[in-house]
């Protein structure tokens, strides 16, 4: 089976070679959104739906962007029935809101989340007669979606660069991804202000969970030039700025680069996809509603150290980029500084080591889920079995 997953691996970096991945186009600065709604080249009047959650729009600076909406000339229906893991039923009420109202695009503000269930309503916009559970995989689209934007409230996620939207099917209590180039959205927006009043705990989860996409992109046996170079910078910037942006949230300097850290990891994994935290990850939230973020941040550790001497080249290369090290160290010792200082920054931060929610029971079932998702799908740099993922689960259930 080894085999077999390589030669599917090679396939899909052949993909990414050959058909290249697109980029949204990335608006920054105080007129980053005017710039972003002029660039859809709607007519004046035109409704959009724009997708938020019903905790974001009770807050001014949303309002704010939506005000700013009207005035260059469209007019925003508002859908904000999407959960902190947006489900099927969530989709479908979105694109039911979307053609009601004869929409023309679609803006969404939010966490990934939010960006997901856009992305998705989307691909219902193009293709209305597929179930949503029929987008799972690889190139279930195969349609430009209507024009739209993602604006990120997190600074983790990445999703308004990524070519993945991740939907949770409650009743089956899986959550997967449908993939596709056509899912990158066309316009990213990057607003700091949005995510100045992001608690301390969120600010750190959010951003661990880009830390985790960075590192899994090096670590992909997929990697390539741009890839390791996008996920460079970002461990770096994250390293930098997000103990000032934890610190003080008010700090918009921090703030901003944390979101251009997110978007540069969204941009390496989406070109190589996640590893083994991801796929164990997903279960967490799709069976106990765990933050996203949160079960990366408890999860990076031992995975990273379940794959112990065989991947102290990309440590050491990471601990070198960001000056973690010195260069007179051997690998072995540098690999391990990286190790240490995430794991003196996730305690910096006071998350947590363990899952209160995770049960033993249901270990056995977690792990065989993690695998299924994991296998084919991820081009790690080398396999974990099920005793091995077993083995990882019980390390951060509570009764460890």
């Amino acid at each position: 089976m080894a085999l077999l997953y390589r030669c599917y691996h090679f396939i899909l970096k052949c993909i990414v070679l050959i058909i290249g991945v697109p980029n949204p186009k990335l608006h920054r600065g105080p007129h980053a959104l005017a710039n972003a709604v002029h660039a859809l080249d709607l007519s004046e009047g035109s409704h959009v739906l724009l997708v938020t959650d019903k905790t974001l729009i009770t807050l001014p600076v949303i309002n704010q962007q939506i005000e700013l909406v009207t005035t260059l000339g469209l007019q925003p229906i508002i859908f904000t029935d999407v959960h902190a893991n947006p489900s099927i039923d969530n989709v479908e009420q979105g694109f039911a809101c979307y053609r009601q109202h004869n929409c023309k695009g679609i803006i969404a503000i939010g966490g990934g989340s939010v960006i997901d269930c856009a992305k998705l309503i989307g691909a219902k916009a193009v293709k209305p007669h597929k179930a949503v559970s029929e987008f799972k995989g690889l190139f279930k689209v195969l349609k430009h979606l209507p024009p739209n934007i993602a604006i990120p409230t997190t600074a983790g996620t990445g999703a308004e660069t990524t070519v993945a939207a991740v939907v949770n099917d409650p009743k089956a209590q899986l959550k997967y991804a449908a993939t596709d180039f056509t899912l990158v959205p066309h316009h990213a927006v990057l607003l700091p202000e949005l995510t100045a009043s992001l608690p301390a705990h969120l600010t750190a989860t959010t951003a661990i969970d880009a830390l985790t996409h960075a590192i899994e992109a090096l670590l992909s046996i997929n990697s390539l030039a741009f890839s390791r170079q996008r996920a460079l910078q970002a461990c770096d910037i994250i390293f930098t700025h997000l103990p000032n942006a934890y610190s003080n949230g008010a700090d918009l300097h921090a703030r901003e680069q944390l979101l251009l850290a997110s978007f540069y990891a969204g941009q390496a994994f989406t070109r190589t996809s996640v590893g083994y935290v991801h796929a164990i990850s997903h279960q967490l939230s799709a069976n106990y509603g765990t933050a996203h973020g949160l079960s990366n941040a408890v999860l990076l550790l031992p995975v990273l150290r379940w794959y112990g001497r065989r991947i102290d080249e990309s440590l050491a290369m990471i601990a070198r980029e960001c000056r973690l090290t010195s260069l007179d160290y051997p690998i072995a010792k540098q690999a391990e500084d990286l190790l240490l200082h995430i794991e003196q920054l996730l305690s910096s931060m006071n998350i947590q080591t363990h899952f209160t929610e995770l049960r033993n029971e249901d270990i056995d079932t977690l792990a065989r889920e993690a695998l299924n998702e994991a296998h084919p799908d991820y081009p790690v740099p080398f396999f974990m079995n099920l005793n091995e993922c077993r083995s990882i689960l019980h390390a951060v259930s509570v009764t460890a």
